[in-house]
């Protein structure tokens, strides 16, 4: 597989769907004037792409992991592209929330794509280094996308910010498809667990819009907890489950989604709050709140460059405790302050610490997984993502009615209690080869397989054999 196409095309893939969202709430307000919509159905354009995408990913990954990461990789850049054009062409805001739907389906199946083509093209101990080029692309859109949305809707309108896709989905979407390499020979006979793939979306679809919701629907909850309970007794019984043990099963990779969870709930349910502090106690308007932010982007941006070094030199245990216990601090500082400087502290620490982690727990989920698998990996790291903001949201939703300091201090204590967990994840001792035995020379027998060896079996953190 060539490693630069493929970094590319991660990073591309990642950019584009980080990028849509950013812009897309800049343009809400231009487009509920134009197609005479209400509140809430403005708020549907946002919910109808979370519920899909965040019920499909992980059955997407399984679909990446049976019949290639690159064919799913296009189908999903192409699918997401279309639908991309078919919004800025709605002519009414239905059709805007269900082609929305639709863009959430294709969203679905591009994200674990971009994690599982790296998995299979990079050796595990370089992993962290294309992880990190991700992150960085990814912090970059975030912080360009109010901006970019900003120029396109006071220019052209808001169908234009969805145009924006068509381009970086012909250039990236039709190579994976006319190339989609091989497929892994195991993932050729795995059949699909298809009950267990639509108890795990209605169960996180629930979740979801139950979070979503204005109030939190409570029947919402409900049904996602039964039909997880119920999940959990099938996958149990399955002869292939959706779900594999070896990755479900790791205390490190549940660690590591934990965290991942804590810490974007703990990120976007501040970022929530910090708004209508910037905008409405101090009064300053979209542009210059931005700006005030601006440290959390750079310091994003410079931390996940640097995580590779701090991996090598820490191990995923000390880096992700650190970083995990810096984006606490941040909420806490922010949580006491208004003045300039205080602000620029506490959003450069919240970008510090979250660049980090999502580094370093990235590593942890997908380096743990063999090749086979590496798309439910990339699933489940998605999910964490996408739940992670939608309970931080609500939860900030639901706290500001008490004001925005005790809400603050619950959003870093969220932060907080994930420090423990960090302890589960592997010290440098697991990760340096210099504290591994020596493994055993290879028998003949082991040849043909020793692709697919675990993980574990494999040397991290130093130099890749030549």
């Amino acid at each position: 597989m060539n490693r630069p196409w493929t970094l590319a095309s991660s990073v591309a893939g990642a950019v584009v769907v980080a990028l849509d969202g950013t812009v897309l709430t800049v343009a809400q307000p231009r487009l509920q004037r134009e197609v005479h919509a209400s509140f809430a159905e403005v708020q549907w354009t946002s919910t109808a792409y979370l519920v899909a995408v965040a019920s499909l990913l992980v059955f997407a990954g399984r679909l990446g992991d049976r019949y290639g990461q690159r064919r799913v990789f296009g189908l999903g850049m192409l699918g997401f592209g279309a639908a991309s054009v078919g919004i800025g062409l709605a002519p009414a805001v239905g059709w805007v929330i269900g082609l929305r739907a639709l863009q959430g389906v294709f969203g679905a199946l591009l994200q674990p794509a971009t994690l599982g083509m790296l998995r299979a093209a990079y050796p595990p101990d370089r992993l962290a280094s294309p992880l990190a080029v991700r992150t960085a692309a990814i912090g970059l859109a975030a912080a360009a996308g109010p901006l970019v949305g900003g120029a396109l809707v006071t220019g052209f309108g808001w169908r234009a910010v969805f145009f924006v896709n068509v381009l970086p989905a012909l250039a990236f979407g039709l190579p994976a498809l006319l190339r989609p390499g091989s497929r892994p020979a195991p993932a050729r006979t795995t059949p699909l667990d298809l009950p267990g793939a639509v108890l795990l979306a209605v169960a996180l679809a629930c979740l979801v819009y139950a979070v979503t919701a204005r109030p939190v629907s409570a029947a919402g909850l409900a049904v996602s907890a039964v039909t997880a309970a119920l999940l959990v007794r099938h996958e149990r019984r399955a002869a292939s489950p959706l779900l594999p043990p070896g990755v479900i099963g790791s205390r490190a990779v549940g660690a590591a989604l934990g965290i991942l969870v804590a810490v974007s709930a703990s990120l976007f349910g501040t970022l929530f709050v910090a708004t209508y502090v910037l905008q409405r106690r101090i009064g300053l308007d979209p542009f210059h709140s931005a700006l005030r932010s601006l440290p959390l982007a750079v310091l994003m941006v410079a931390s996940a460059a640097l995580c590779p070094a701090l991996l090598r030199r820490c191990g995923a245990r000390v880096t992700t405790a650190g970083a995990t216990a810096a984006l606490a601090l941040g909420v806490l500082v922010l949580s006491g302050t208004t003045s300039t400087p205080g602000l620029g502290c506490g959003f450069a620490l919240l970008g510090a610490g979250f660049g980090t982690v999502m580094v370093a727990a990235t590593q942890v989920v997908v380096r743990r997984a063999e090749v086979a698998v590496a798309g439910v990996a990339g699933g489940l790291q998605q999910t964490a993502l996408n739940v992670g903001p939608a309970v931080g949201v609500a939860g900030a939703t639901a706290l500001s009615a008490a004001g925005t300091g005790p809400a603050l201090l619950t959003l870093a204590a969220v932060a907080a209690l994930a420090v423990p967990a960090a302890r589960a994840l592997p010290g440098r001792a697991d990760t340096d080869p210099a504290h591994r035995p020596p493994l055993p020379a290879p028998t003949p027998t082991d040849v043909e397989s020793i692709t697919h060896t675990p993980d574990d079996a494999l040397p991290a953190g130093g130099p890749a054999p030549r």
